[in-house]
């Protein structure tokens, strides 16, 4: 497995607010023998029916969403700080116009096949449970749906199983 070793959630002991909001993450999935991701921060980990899960938006013009539409299971991974420019870049390149996961000069390993990246420090395999599309309709706060979602193009949300932690050693 690369230098990783599998984890209980219940031992995970980082913040949440820190390595997604802060630190960010890639959510990086399969589809017809291809691999996307992207980089996000904004999600959340938690429990959900019972199960350790996450919780991901990704937004409908963005390639991934395609790619986590068309799998049971996509991954999380969290590299440090060194590589925060191939995070900004994962971010805004689109995977539709060249292969910027080969650009940004990481390499991809799988699990089951779920794809994930070797140079992170955490991998999260997550398997979806639910997905839903924001909906203006359904904000309290109305000011952050015209705040985020002036284009109307809202997240869709995906609650997913946390199957598999990996930690290097």
């Amino acid at each position: 497995m690369n230098n990783f070793i599998e984890m209980s959630p219940e031992k995970f002991n980082e913040s949440p607010f820190k390595i997604i909001g802060q630190d960010w993450m890639l959510v990086t999935a399969a589809k017809a023998g291809a691999v996307n991701t992207m980089t996000a921060a904004w999600g959340g980990l938690g429990v959900m029916w019972t199960k350790n899960v996450s919780f991901v938006v990704i937004r409908p013009q963005r390639y991934t969403k395609e790619f986590v539409d068309g799998s049971d299971c996509f991954s999380l991974s969290f590299l440090d700080s060194s590589y925060r420019k191939q995070l900004g870049y994962l971010g805004t390149a689109s995977g539709r116009d060249e292969d910027k996961i080969a650009k940004a000069e990481l390499t991809v390993a799988y699990d089951d096949g779920v794809p994930y990246f070797i140079e992170a420090g955490k991998v999260m395999i997550c398997k979806k449970l639910y997905a839903q599309p924001y909906k203006p309709e359904f904000f309290i706060d109305t000011a952050l749906d015209s705040r985020f979602y002036p284009d109307s193009d809202h997240h869709t949300l995906y609650i997913s199983e946390i199957i598999k932690l990996m930690v290097k050693e």
